[in-house]
């Protein structure tokens, strides 16, 4: 029997080696691959061997949670031969797949936004591409990717200015500084504002930013097809033929094409030409096309937004809850107990001092009758000398008034050092001049000469001196003789 089962575990561990081995060269393969393709990136060299590429990324795949960052860079050049493969349905769900991962490479999670956002400009979700663009500028940002941040913040005015939201643009690109430094991000700047012109029917602006793209970055289909269609809106046919047909010849884009038709037959009835049969049928060609293309941008799109609805899965989170709940219990279990077990050391403990709390208690009793009389001597001397200062004159000459110094020290000499106390309070001379009336209890007309102050205003500096001590006008009195040590 024992053999049996040492020849079964022999056989398990054989195996699990073997997988282990395979397994550890497909994913050395497969990284290889990956290393290849970042390489490639960084000349300005795309991947072109999907099929080596779809392996890589089946294999990482099935190793993503110990090798996130890996598989997030196969699922983003996959996806972009996917894309480019004009299969936009899977590429969206191969850039979906990076998102999930657990990567902290926030650059290639960056440019998966992107080409998410790209897909959904394609298939016309304006905001959706703008939402794309926003989450990749964020974390080109959090890389440190200032110019590709920049960029991106661009593309969203693209896509603002491509929805007629004119303050969106202008706040975006004046939030921007000075795009002198990078050409590219020139252009970008440029065409947005070319697109929000277009949206807005201002043609000659049009025309202005299309020609300042020509002179920035040289000729381009979509600044060839922008002036074309401006040409046209403005009446002037011949100019409108002339780009359209340029743009036929540079461009193989489905929408620029179509566009560039639309234009050469709209120009060549009204010169009552002989050609507009001929380019209807070719512009039905390409309507076609265009249109099982949208529909698989649409399925696209479909996919991103139900990822986006979709509730994340909670059942991870519900287990260790019930981790933490239960390991909460059983402590609070042993709390109890120890606290049923200390209960009763507790009791004879207390009873124990008890009778030495009774004596202390009795001590304190004393201690408290002598501090109150103590207390009650204190204040009666303090009444009596307060009541050798009703006269204002008494006031005046012994206790020096004019010389708020030397009245100080008196004061504190005869008063237990009262004023000292109310320094602490932080109130000003004539508050506790106020303060010193007030005890000696002088009238409001001995008040007003004594200070000098307003009558009309001395209420309310008996409240801000009231206030300042922590009472009231009415126990102010009562409140300084408490001061009284």
């Amino acid at each position: 029997m024992k053999v049996r089962w040492g020849i079964l575990l022999s056989a398990v561990v054989a195996v699990g080696v073997m997988l282990t081995g395979c397994s550890s060269r497909a994913v050395r393969e497969a990284r290889e691959v990956i290393a290849v393709a970042d390489s490639l990136r960084a000349e300005g060299v795309a991947y072109t061997d999907s099929v080596t590429m779809a392996e890589a990324y089946n294999t990482l795949g099935k190793w993503q949670y110990l090798y996130p960052t890996d598989y997030a860079r196969a699922c983003y050049y996959y996806g972009r031969l996917l894309r480019n493969n004009d299969d936009p349905v899977a590429a969206m769900q191969v850039f979906i797949n990076a998102t999930h991962t657990n990567t902290r490479d926030y650059h290639i999670l960056a440019r998966t936004y992107s080409n998410m956002g790209s897909i959904c400009h394609l298939a016309s979700e304006y905001q959706l591409a703008y939402d794309m663009y926003s989450r990749s500028a964020d974390l080109f940002l959090k890389n440190g990717d200032i110019i590709l941040y920049y960029c991106l913040r661009s593309d969203m005015a693209f896509e603002c200015a491509k929805q007629g939201k004119q303050n969106r643009v202008y706040t975006i690109l004046d939030s921007m500084p000075e795009p002198n430094f990078d050409r590219q991000l020139l252009v970008k700047n440029v065409e947005a504002h070319l697109i929000l012109c277009k949206y807005l029917h201002k043609y000659d602006s049009v025309l202005y930013y299309a020609d300042s793209i020509s002179k920035l970055n040289g000729e381009s289909p979509m600044q060839l097809i922008s002036m074309a269609q401006a040409f046209c809106h403005l009446h002037q046919y011949d100019s409108a033929t002339d780009y359209a047909q340029r743009t036929m010849a540079s461009s193989s884009e489905l929408f620029n094409l179509n566009n560039a038709l639309y234009i050469l037959i709209h120009c060549d009835s009204i010169n009552n030409g002989y050609k507009v049969y001929g380019l209807s049928a070719e512009r039905a060609d390409i309507q076609k096309q265009i249109e099982i293309r949208q529909g698989k941008l649409s399925q696209a799109v479909q996919l991103l937004e139900q990822d986006l609805g979709r509730r994340p899965d909670m059942r991870w989170l519900y287990a260790v809850v019930g981790i933490i709940l239960f390991v909460l219990a059983i402590g609070i279990l042993y709390y109890i107990w120890r606290k049923r077990k200390q209960h009763h050391k507790l009791i004879i403990e207390v009873q124990e001092k008890k009778q030495e709390q009774n004596i202390i208690e009795d001590s304190i009793n004393n201690l408290s009758l002598l501090q109150t009389e103590k207390r009650k001597q204190i204040i009666e001397e303090v009444e009596s000398v307060c009541h050798q200062f009703h006269d204002p004159n008494n006031i005046r000459k012994d206790l020096r008034w004019n010389d708020y110094e030397i009245m100080c020290s008196i004061v504190n000499f005869r008063m237990f050092g009262i004023v000292d106390q109310l320094h602490a309070y932080s109130l000003s001379e004539k508050e506790i001049r106020l303060c010193l009336l007030v005890l000696f209890q002088a009238s409001t007309k001995q008040m007003v000469d004594l200070l000098p102050y307003a009558q009309s205003g001395l209420g309310k500096l008996k409240y801000t001196t009231a206030r300042k001590l922590g009472t009231n006008t009415s126990n102010l009195r009562i409140f300084l003789l408490s001061m009284m040590k």
